[in-house]
C-alpha cells in the first residue's frame, strides 16, 4: 500500500443499502477506476452491506476497511459518527444500529403528512419508490421523489426549501447517544470518526463540547478532507485535529452520479503533519 497521508483513500460513501443509488458492487468498481486504494462503504445506520463490499473490493484489488455511519443527537443537532474497522458480526454494533433504525418509519409518515399540509400529497409512497432499504427511509429519498415530480429541479434544493428546520417536511428525530454510537464502535474494535464537522451548525463552544465529549468517550479521529468541507475547512479541522490528538480521514460521501458533487476518490491527499486513520487500523484492512 502507498504508505501515509498520500493514500488515496476514500472511506465515505453510502449504497442502496441505505441513501445511496448504487450497489456496493458497482460502487466498489467506480472507485477502483477512480484510482481509490482504501476503501470503506459507510451506509447509514446499517452495515448489512459490509460482506458485499468487502468481497467487492477484494475482486478489484482495493483493501478494504469496515464502515457505517451513525446519527447521533447532540446539543440539538443531527450528528454523524462514521465507524471504521469494525467487526461487523459484532452483536451490539448490530442491536444498537436496529434500536437506531425503529424510528425512520414513523418520521417518515409525519414528513409525509407536513407535505400534505404544504400542498405535496403522496410523498411517502413516491418516496418508498427510491428506497431499497424501507427501515432506511430517509429524507433523501423524499427528496428524489419531489425531483422526479417536478416540484424541485435537484434534490439540494428540496432540502433548502423542505426538508430542513422550520421548512414544510422537515420532522426532526431522537437519534442515539454520542456516547452509545462511539461504544459501539469501540467495542466492535472500530474506530470512532466525526464525520464531516464542517456541516453542523454550531457555535464555537458547542463545537468545542463535541470535539470534548466524542474523545472523552474514546472517539479517536475526525473528517478532515470530506466533499462538503472547502478548501478553507480543510485547514481549519486538520488544526482542529492536531489540538485535540485526533488522527484524520478522508471521505466523498459520494451518493449518486447525479447528485453528488464529489466523486469517489477524488478529493485532496490529507496535509501531511497528520496522523491518518488508516494507521490505526493496520491490522483491520483487509
Amino acid at each position: 500500500m502507498t504508505p501515509q497521508n498520500i493514500l488515496n483513500a476514500d472511506l465515505h460513501c453510502h449504497s442502496v443499502v441505505s441513501d445511496g443509488t448504487m450497489t456496493p458492487e458497482a460502487l466498489a468498481e467506480r472507485a477502483k477506476t477512480n484510482g481509490v486504494e482504501l476503501w470503506a462503504l459507510t451506509d447509514h445506520d446499517e452495515i448489512g452491506g459490509q460482506h458485499r463490499a468487502a468481497a467487492a473490493a477484494r475482486t478489484h484489488g482495493m483493501h478494504y476497511l469496515t464502515g457505517t455511519e451513525i446519527s447521533v443527537t447532540f446539543a440539538g443537532e443531527t450528528v454523524h459518527i462514521v465507524g471504521l474497522g469494525f467487526d461487523p458480526d459484532d452483536a451490539a454494533m448490530q442491536q444498537g444500529l436496529r434500536n437506531t433504525r425503529g424510528g425512520r418509519e414513523q418520521r417518515a409518515m409525519e414528513m409525509s403528512d407536513s407535505l400534505a399540509k404544504a400542498g405535496i400529497r403522496g410523498a411517502y409512497e413516491g418516496a418508498l419508490k427510491f428506497v431499497g432499504n424501507p427501515d432506511l427511509i430517509s429524507r433523501t429519498h423524499f427528496a428524489r421523489f419531489l425531483v422526479e415530480t417536478g416540484v424541485c429541479k435537484e434534490t439540494s434544493e428540496v432540502f433548502r426549501k423542505y426538508l430542513t428546520e422550520g421548512k414544510p417536511g422537515y420532522v426532526p428525530h431522537r437519534w442515539a447517544s454520542l456516547q452509545d454510537a462511539v461504544a459501539w464502535i469501540t467495542s466492535a474494535k472500530g474506530v470512532a470518526v466525526i464525520a464531516h464537522p464542517g456541516r453542523y451548525k454550531f457555535t464555537p463552544n458547542e463545537e468545542y463540547a463535541l470535539f470534548t465529549e466524542f474523545k472523552s468517550h474514546g472517539g479517536q479521529a475526525v473528517e478532515v478532507v470530506t466533499g462538503s468541507h472547502s478548501a478553507q475547512e480543510y485547514v481549519k479541522y486538520a488544526e482542529t485535529a492536531k489540538e485535540f490528538g485526533l488522527a484524520a480521514s478522508r471521505g466523498s460521501d459520494f451518493h449518486s452520479p447525479d447528485e453528488s458533487h464529489t466523486d469517489l476518490g477524488t478529493l485532496p491527499f490529507l496535509p501531511g503533519h497528520l496522523t491518518p486513520v488508516w494507521e490505526l487500523l493496520e491490522d483491520r484492512i483487509r
